[in-house]
C-alpha cells in the first residue's frame, strides 16, 4: 500500500453522530422511510488521507487504486470500491472532470485511520465519505487552479452516496428530515457528555428498519410502534442546555425493532442506568447505546462500570455537539 515514495495529496477529519430524536415514518415507494431524525456531532472521528500512488490510476474515469486501515482493522469494512470513501473520492473526480474537463490525474491511495466503531449506528462509514469529499476537493480545487467547492455544495454528491453523509458534512446539530438527508440548522447549547457503549456484533441497518415495519403491520395500533415525527421536545431540551432536560426527551422509533432482534441489548441498558447515567438511547440503528450522563466523569463513570459487568462491550466518553468535516493539511 502507501509507501515511502507515496506523495500525500490532503487530509480531512470527519465526526460520527448520535441522534436524539429519530422518528421512522412508513414504508415509501423507493424502499425508504420518511424520517423526522435530529442529529448532533460526537468528538469521535474519522481522518481519510489521499496520497498520489507510484503507479498510475485505473483505466477509465477511477483514480483510485487501493485503500487501507492504518487503524481500527476490522474485517466488515471493505478495502475495495464498495467503501464509502472510495466511492466519495470518484464522485468528486467525475465533478470537477465535469465542470472543468478531463485531467491526466495520478492513481490515488486511501489511508483510512478509524476511530468510529464499525457497523454501530454512528455513521462511521459516512463520516469516512464526508472526509473524502473535503480532502478530495481541496486536492482537486488545487489540481484545476480553482476555487474549492466547499462543504455547502458537497451536500448533493453527499447525499447521493448516504442518507447520512450530509449531515456528518455540516456537523454540529441538525433537524434531518425526508431521508434525514435535508438539514436544518438546530440551535443547541451544551456541550452534552455521552457513555456511547459498542458492541462487538454489528447490527444491519435494513434488517433494523425491515423489522420495524413487521412489528408495525402485526400490532398497528400498538402506541410504541407509531410514528413520532414532532422533534419539539428535544429542540427545547436542546436550547435550554440541560441534559436533565434533554434525557427524558431522547426518541428513537427504531429502538423496539433493534431489541428485538437483539435481547442481549436490554441488559447494557440496564447497566448503564444503575451506573448513573440520566437516559439511554440506542444510537440510530444500533447496536450502540448513547447513555447521557450529566458531566464527563460521569460518563466513565458508566462507561467503566457497564465495561466491567457486561461483556463484551466497551465504551468511549464523548461530547455533542462537535464539528463537521473539514480539511486538516
Amino acid at each position: 500500500m502507501t509507501g515511502p515514495a507515496a506523495v500525500p495529496l490532503a487530509t480531512a477529519r470527519a465526526h460520527a453522530k448520535v441522534n436524539l430524536h429519530l422518528g421512522v415514518g412508513p414504508a415509501r415507494e423507493d424502499g425508504y422511510h420518511e424520517l423526522s431524525t435530529v442529529f448532533q456531532s460526537v468528538s469521535v472521528s474519522d481522518v481519510v488521507t489521499l496520497h498520489a500512488d507510484d503507479a498510475p490510476a485505473p483505466g477509465g474515469p477511477g483514480v483510485v487504486t487501493g485503500l487501507r486501515l492504518s487503524s481500527g482493522a476490522n474485517p466488515e469494512v471493505p478495502l475495495d470500491a464498495g467503501n464509502l470513501a472510495w466511492r466519495a473520492v470518484e464522485a468528486v473526480v467525475s465533478e470537477y472532470r465535469r465542470e472543468h474537463g478531463p485531467r491526466e490525474l495520478p492513481g490515488v491511495l486511501l489511508d483510512l485511520h478509524k476511530s468510529i466503531p464499525v457497523a454501530g449506528g454512528m455513521a462511521g462509514g459516512s463520516a469516512d465519505a464526508a472526509a473524502a469529499l473535503v480532502a478530495a476537493d481541496a486536492w482537486l480545487a488545487e489540481e484545476y487552479g480553482v476555487a474549492p467547492r466547499g462543504v455547502d455544495k458537497l451536500l448533493g454528491l453527499g447525499a447521493g452516496l448516504g442518507a447520512d453523509v450530509p449531515f456528518t458534512l455540516k456537523g454540529g446539530s441538525a433537524l434531518g428530515t425526508d431521508r434525514g438527508d435535508r438539514l436544518t440548522t438546530m440551535m443547541s447549547r451544551g456541550p452534552f457528555h455521552w457513555a456511547m457503549i459498542t458492541n462487538a456484533r454489528g447490527l444491519s441497518t435494513g434488517a433494523v428498519f425491515a423489522k420495524l415495519d413487521e412489528m408495525r403491520a402485526a400490532d398497528p395500533a400498538k402506541e410504541t410502534l407509531q410514528p413520532h415525527l414532532d422533534t419539539g421536545a428535544v429542540s427545547h431540551a436542546m436550547i435550554s442546555g440541560d441534559p436533565y432536560q434533554l434525557g427524558p426527551a431522547l426518541h428513537n422509533d427504531l429502538q423496539p425493532a433493534t431489541l428485538t432482534l437483539r435481547p442481549d441489548l436490554r441488559k447494557i441498558h440496564d447497566a448503564g442506568m444503575n451506573a448513573g447515567a440520566i437516559n439511554g438511547i440506542i444510537s440510530g440503528s444500533g447496536p450502540t447505546w448513547a447513555f447521557l450522563c450529566e458531566d464527563e466523569a460521569a460518563a466513565q463513570e458508566v462507561v467503566d462500570q457497564v465495561s466491567a459487568d457486561i461483556a463484551p462491550a466497551s465504551g468511549m466518553v464523548v461530547r455533542s455537539p462537535d464539528a463537521g468535516a473539514h480539511l486538516l493539511y
